[in-house]
């Protein structure tokens, strides 16, 4: 009852906020794509994202303690029921009111205990700041994707990447994963 108050609290002082590619956006040659970066997942393996051609992914930073921790349910039950051509990935991140304190192995435990998470988590890394990982770092720069200069503001924001690799949506955290807003993208 407690986290589902926070929850809707926490929903008034981040409000709902939706960003769609242009759709007149062309991408210079020399922009990267999303399938040319890897990134290793919670358990150390290396995770190239050119596997994941022809499918959407829906990219989300996490954290353990946070009022909207309870998307990851939301998000779970979004990728069973789309997961033939949709891919979740998280990426943990301690870079919000340090609500994420917890090294990978208790992050993996926590949401697959806490809630049943089988989407893919990446290990912690930090998704703005001087040591921003370089997929963060391609969603947020307008020279790398072609049109989003915009960070995240807190925990579970969410970017939306086409089947062809190009970043077409960033929603607020307040923006449910099983919203009418975000799966109409899908």
């Amino acid at each position: 009852m407690a986290s589902k108050l926070l929850y809707n609290l926490l929903k008034v002082f981040y409000p709902k906020k939706i960003s769609k590619r242009p759709a007149n956006i062309e991408l210079s040659k020399d922009s990267k794509s999303f399938y040319d970066f890897q990134f290793r997942t919670i358990d150390g393996k290396d995770f190239p994202f050119s596997q994941l051609k022809g499918k959407k992914v829906l990219i989300v930073n996490t954290a353990s303690k946070c009022g909207f921790t309870p998307q990851y349910e939301e998000l779970e039950t979004l990728y069973q029921a789309h997961k033939s051509n949709l891919y979740i990935i998280g990426f943990p991140s301690n870079n919000f009111g340090e609500q994420e304190k917890s090294d990978n192995k208790s992050i993996q435990s926590f949401c697959e205990v806490n809630y049943g998470v089988s989407f893919q988590i990446q290990e912690k890394s930090d998704v703005i700041g001087v040591n921003q990982n370089p997929i963060y770092h391609w969603l947020t720069t307008k020279s790398e994707n072609g049109w989003n200069d915009d960070k995240p503001k807190w925990n579970f924001t969410k970017f939306i990447i086409s089947e062809t690799g190009e970043l077409i949506a960033m929603l607020s955290s307040s923006v449910s994963p099983l919203s009418k807003e975000l799966t109409s993208i899908l």
